[in-house]
């Protein structure tokens, strides 16, 4: 069999969208040359058709229809006389996906550790009257920093100096706690032989094998002794 006349991919045109294959490309590329408007408007429509069967996944999306004239367009290099159903005509600026700025929370990094929803109830503590509602409140948000703070520094002991300072300029020092004041944590702290990982006995072989077998007549001792009795 002769190779010369063989055309490999490596000499033909990058596809520009790889997923519908070369076939779908060369097919968009022909019908650009057409001198009828009724007829290439009519393959194009097919193609796309052709497109929507090959991904059958977007069938349930609305917008799947749009998607697929942009690819053909884009596909066209954006130079084709065709009509999408929407009589939109799809341009390099209005394909281009533009993504929304992500905003990262703006919270204190040194005081991460006692989480986001604690820095969320400091916010909402300054925003408060004055009076008992927030003194309890205060205090409340107190324990709940000790405590978790006592969870992530399990080897550490933890005052109630600490955690008013840190209170203090996590509100910017409008919350302040007085030094008499205690702060009494309900929950039970947790302890560090809590964390600790409890050993894995699985793929150990049992070390009682022989053991077992003696006292359950198995061929290791056990059944010598039965076949001594019935000989008696």
């Amino acid at each position: 069999m002769s190779t010369e006349n063989m055309l490999y991919n490596s000499q033909m045109d990058n596809l520009v969208i790889s997923e519908y294959g070369r076939n779908i490309q060369n097919m968009i590329l022909a019908i650009k040359d057409m001198d009828d408007v009724l007829k290439r408007q009519e393959y194009a429509e097919a193609i796309v058709d052709l497109m929507h069967q090959m991904h059958p996944t977007d069938k349930n999306n609305p917008d799947s229809k749009v998607k697929l004239w942009h690819h053909l367009f884009k596909i066209a290099g954006f130079d084709i006389n065709v009509v999408p159903p929407d009589g939109i005509i799809p341009t390099p600026d209005n394909t281009r996906i533009q993504m929304a700025a992500v905003e990262y929370p703006k919270t204190l990094r040194k005081y991460r550790h006692y989480g986001k929803n604690v820095q969320v109830l400091v916010e909402k503590a300054v925003q408060m009257e004055d009076g008992e509602k927030k003194e309890e409140f205060v205090m409340i948000i107190a324990a709940y920093m000790k405590l978790a703070y006592r969870t992530w520094n399990r080897e550490h002991f933890v005052s109630d100096e600490v955690i008013k300072q840190d209170l203090l300029a996590m509100s910017e020092g409008t919350i302040q706690i007085a030094d008499d004041d205690s702060i009494v944590v309900t929950a039970p702290m947790p302890s560090s032989n809590q964390y600790r990982r409890r050993p894995n006995n699985k793929g150990r072989k049992n070390t009682n094998y022989r053991t077992n077998n003696r006292n359950s007549g198995g061929r290791h001792g056990g059944g010598r002794n039965n076949n001594r009795n019935k000989r008696r």
